[in-house]
């Protein structure tokens, strides 16, 4: 297969979405810019074409795909229901890095949902984004646009470098603003759970409907048998070729343990913040982002990532962060990069 590649500069763009249409409506695969990170599209209602996902991707089937849509009104029929505190949430933010699970209708293949009753439904503040999913004309059913268990994508480089001639097409938008997935929220039940940190925040999402639980999974692996809710849940996520260990404890001990992991090899690199970089006495050294805009941080994760890979290291050394607010989406997509390998000092 031969991979088209599009790039969105003003100039062809309605061309470049009316090709899009054609190939979705075809049955065929679109990578496509988010907010959050590249997408990998398809027709959510083509059972065929959303197998085609997760072979390109070689995603295991039990793994959600989240559906986007590019108006509200496209939400109803998709679902059987809607609770009060998921239509406050919605109200609140959408469009939004904000995915929300609702009860699915019958129109939602088990597909889709790794066998679920529920479907995770998305509705993206990207100006690109709505643009392709309202060409197309139905719901897209879209994973992150990369190799399975690799760092997600925030360039259409990287699609390109993971998914060059197993898709059918590229739209290239540019850096992806926020570089983490989104937040994903189950509020169908009696109690609300946070299934997937993003840089819509917990505080930010209980100002509108109150106290939310955080599911076990975003803070530790899910257990052998255990079907995931949710993207990212319950595999290895992230995670360059190289081997990742978070290093965490006072900004001394961090640096001193580095710095003597990195002297006895050379293939090493450290992942460190603009206010730590000084105490690395090393060229491999990876500056992340400023530890005061968490933002930044979260922004540059899955290209420092893929970075270290592209330089051939073969150990990479992370300090930790804050695990508040941002930073808790940020640590839980560190954590799931190292395979919880974390050594606190």
């Amino acid at each position: 297969m031969k991979t088209e590649f599009a790039k969105l500069d003003g100039t062809a763009d309605e061309e470049i979405y009316h090709r899009a249409s054609q190939i979705i409506n075809s049955g065929g695969l679109v990578a496509f810019p988010t907010e959050t990170v590249y997408g990998l599209g398809a027709n959510a209602f083509d059972v065929a074409a959303c197998k085609k996902i997760y072979a390109a991707k070689g995603r295991p089937s039990d793994n959600p795909l989240i559906v986007h849509i590019s108006d509200i009104k496209d939400l109803y029929p998709l679902i059987s229901g809607i609770s009060e505190k998921t239509q406050k949430l919605i109200d609140a933010f959408w469009p939004a890095p904000l995915t929300v699970v609702f009860r699915k209708s019958g129109v939602i293949p088990y597909e889709i949902t790794g066998g679920l009753e529920t479907v995770a439904v998305r509705f993206p503040k990207n100006i690109f984004a709505a643009r392709f999913i309202k060409a197309c004309g139905v719901p897209i059913a879209a994973p992150s646009a990369n190799s399975s268990g690799k760092p997600s994508p925030t360039h259409a480089s990287h699609v390109l470098f993971d998914l060059d001639g197993k898709i059918d097409m590229i739209i290239d938008g540019g850096h992806c603003e926020f570089g983490l997935e989104s937040t994903i929220v189950d509020a169908c039940g009696d109690t609300p759970y946070l299934l997937r940190p993003g840089s819509v925040t917990k505080s930010m999402i209980e100002d509108v409907i109150g106290h939310i639980e955080i599911d076990k999974a975003v803070l530790s692996p899910l257990s052998s048998g255990e079907k995931p809710k949710a993207p990212g849940m319950k595999y290895t996520h992230y995670s360059p070729e190289a081997n990742v260990t978070i290093v965490s404890g006072s900004t001394e001990k961090v640096a001193s343990f580095i710095n003597e992991k990195l002297k006895s090899d050379s293939s090493a690199c450290v992942i460190a913040s603009e206010q730590t970089s000084s105490l690395y006495d090393t060229e491999n050294l990876l500056i992340i982002g400023d530890r005061n805009i968490p933002k930044t941080i979260g922004s540059n994760l899955f290209k420092m990532l893929r970075k270290c890979d592209y330089l051939n290291f073969s150990s990479v050394y992370c300090e930790s962060f804050d695990d508040s607010e941002e930073g808790l989406a940020i640590m839980n997509r560190l954590k799931k990069a190292a395979g919880y390998n974390i050594i606190n000092l």
